[in-house]
């Protein structure tokens, strides 16, 4: 007997297909073009899809009526200072018993929680401004469930490389680079390494081999800030936010990505409200590296694939 054959177990956290199928009260060929779309959660293991009966649950309920889980909010991905103190800000003002929450884990990582239904919005960067509509829009397509995904602009930042306070002072890549300094460095899924990797090669520079790294871009900060190394990858904000000297390397689009549903909630509207306050633009300033004209707009779809 297949796995999809066997008889549903009541203590097993997972549904094979067709009890999916039962649960949902769907039939199967439906279930599968649902997992197409990205509209039910599942993992693929050894070629079986399996469903948390769990996941299963908060998808029905986020889906009546407008979603009762409406009262939460789990913001997954890219690090940015600005961002932070907004949400905490957010989150003071809530009312007792709703949940805002903000895991500054990277790009790609966000986006996997994302896609996994376990975040509910995903902070990304991904590359040069002037390239992110086709850059995020190519990342995105990576994922299961983008096709339901809609990307909100929040602001362009500096970014570039932050540098200790006692280094002397710099005015390239190449000659940073030249001084083989200790570089505090972040993983490939992070927005900050994928944008210092591209500078590197499009200079045309090797780069410095892994010492050290940070978990997070502010972390980096820190580190550097603490002597542990001369310089990290980063934003202009980070830098500000633990006063380091930067060295800018170009501008990026940061950009707030969800499902399209959750555009319209009350505690997300809040949220880019509270962004365009004027606490959060004063701190902007003061932090330095932020263009907040696009904050608010929605970022327009794109199909080019080149």
């Amino acid at each position: 007997m297949s796995a999809d054959e066997d008889q549903p177990g009541e203590a097993s956290p997972y549904l094979t297909a067709r009890e999916a199928a039962a649960y949902l009260h769907l039939n199967e060929k439906t279930l599968y073009a649902m997992i197409q779309e990205g509209g039910v959660p599942a993992t693929k293991v050894t070629g079986k899809w399996l469903f948390p009966r769990a996941l299963l649950d908060d998808w029905l309920l986020e889906s009546t009526h407008g979603g009762v889980l409406a009262d939460r909010l789990l913001i997954a991905g890219s690090d940015d200072p600005w961002l932070a103190h907004s949400i905490a800000r957010l989150a003071q003002r809530a009312e007792d018993g709703t949940l805002i929450a903000y895991s500054p884990c990277g790009t790609r990582k966000g986006l996997a929680l994302l896609a996994q239904r376990r975040a509910n919005a995903c902070p990304i960067h991904w590359g040069d401004a002037q390239h992110a509509t086709r850059r995020h829009a190519l990342l995105l397509r990576e994922y299961t469930g983008s096709s339901g995904w809609v990307t909100v602009q929040l602001a362009l930042r500096e970014q570039g490389v932050m540098l200790s306070r006692t280094s002397a002072p710099v005015a390239t890549l190449a000659d940073l680079l030249a001084r083989q300094p200790t570089l505090i460095q972040r993983g490939s899924g992070a927005g900050s390494q994928h944008f210092f990797v591209q500078a590197c090669t499009a200079a045309g520079l090797a780069l410095p081999p892994l010492t050290q790294s940070a978990a997070t871009e502010r972390e980096a900060a820190f580190m550097v800030a603490s002597g542990a190394g001369d310089c990290a990858p980063g934003t202009r904000a980070a830098a500000g936010e633990f006063g380091l000297p930067f060295l800018s390397l170009g501008r990026e689009a940061l950009d707030l990505v969800m499902p399209r549903t959750l555009y319209f909630r009350a505690l997300l509207q809040q949220l880019l409200a509270e962004l365009a306050s004027a606490d959060s633009t004063d701190l902007a300033a003061r932090l330095g590296g932020y263009d907040l004209a696009p904050l608010g707009k929605l970022r327009a779809a794109t199909t080019e694939a080149g």
